[in-house]
């Protein structure tokens, strides 16, 4: 196998090279990390976005091995924001000049969700007066309501795979009909042919993965070519199926690499797509947001959501953040982003400049 230096040299980005990638020492991981960070620099710049992130509800139909407010899990309280709790986050977001926020919740598919979503729409517009970026991250709904959202003024959506591997993925899911990998799959390309600047992610360090499922995960999004990405480590959460393999998991430090690693080598590969440093990455190192900003990372979500629902939407162990408000969340992002050597991008919704690029052409 050639070295890590010539792979980057040369841009050779397959499955064997990928995972050799991955597998690289600490001395080649700096070669990895220095070469994502001027890839940055020179295709996306040294801002970093903010998204205003509203956690909506945690009511959800879906039942992830993974995930903390899966519908069966009976230990979560379970909220929905009121229309008056968002209308006052979202006049935060534009009073503090974010530029974007991100409407997240439980995946529901019910006529009563939807037309909740379709007001809100109109609500984040009228109050934004059309100026502010949205994201939604709600799931897989039909082609009608994706088209309905997007006329109403949402512009990205985030449908996270978290596996490309078929088999990994029912490993992490149940397999029936409310938890389909084609079905999900077939949803991100919908989003992107209703014309979402689109987005999706996966786990890094789940039970059972391999890094030939993580490089295959790049490849994943190099072909589906998507303008943007959130991922991070895999933390377990003690309410969960997949609690009991804990002990077969990696370290926390190696995960933290791991998804450094793959944080690094997307924005090598899809040099302009927008990057979410993530809050898992920080709920395993308090500089883990930093670290990433600084190796390629782009976007922040400072949590918007009212400080009594925060506990609730608890996706998985300790994660960070829980007894903040929206004040503090941003000044701690503010301070993380002033660290890593950035700019917070105030103002300015921050579209991926790969999505301007693949329209075009």
């Amino acid at each position: 196998m050639p070295s890590i230096a010539y792979l980057l040299k040369n841009r050779i980005f397959n499955q064997e090279t990928l995972v050799h990638l991955l597998e690289a020492d600490e001395q080649d991981t700096r070669l990895i990390f220095a070469e994502s960070a001027a890839i940055r620099q020179k295709y996306v710049g040294n801002k970093v976005y903010l998204r205003g992130l509203i956690e909506l509800s945690n009511i959800c139909d879906k039942d992830c091995l993974y995930c903390g407010i899966r519908k069966s899990n009976h230990k979560c309280d379970r909220y929905v924001v009121t229309d008056d709790e968002i209308a006052r986050a979202i006049r935060y977001a534009v009073e503090t000049k974010m530029g974007s926020v991100v409407i997240q919740s439980g995946e529901l598919q019910t006529n009563n969700f939807v037309e909740r979503m379709n007001k809100l729409l109109a609500m984040i517009r009228e109050i934004g007066k059309g100026e502010l970026g949205v994201t939604l991250s709600c799931g897989e709904q039909t082609e009608e309501t994706y088209r309905h959202w997007f006329n109403l003024g949402a512009t990205r959506y985030l449908l996270r795979i978290e596996s490309s591997n078929e088999a990994l993925y029912y490993k992490i899911h149940p397999k029936n009909e409310k938890h389909d990998f084609n079905v999900r799959l077939n949803a991100l390309r919908v989003l992107k042919s209703v014309g979402y600047q689109t987005g999706t992610g996966v786990m890094i360090g789940l039970p059972f993965q391999t890094l030939n499922d993580l490089a295959s995960d790049l490849l994943f999004m190099r072909d589906m070519d998507i303008d943007m990405c959130g991922m991070g480590p895999y933390i377990e959460h003690e309410d969960t199926p997949l609690y009991e393999y804990r002990e077969t998991l990696m370290p926390f430090e190696q995960r933290l690499t791991l998804s450094m690693k793959m944080i690094a080598l997307l924005r090598i590969i899809m040099k302009d797509v927008n990057i979410a440093s993530t809050t898992a990455l920080q709920a395993l190192d308090k500089n883990g947001r930093v670290q990433a900003l600084k190796i390629g990372a782009n976007v922040m979500m400072p949590n918007i959501t009212p400080g009594l629902y925060r506990n609730n939407y608890s996706l998985y162990l300790n994660k960070p953040g829980m007894d903040e408000e929206a004040e503090d969340s941003v000044r701690n992002l503010e301070r993380q982003v002033s660290e890593a050597g950035c700019e917070v991008g105030y103002g300015q919704r921050g579209d991926a400049v790969h999505f301007s690029r693949r329209t075009k052409t």
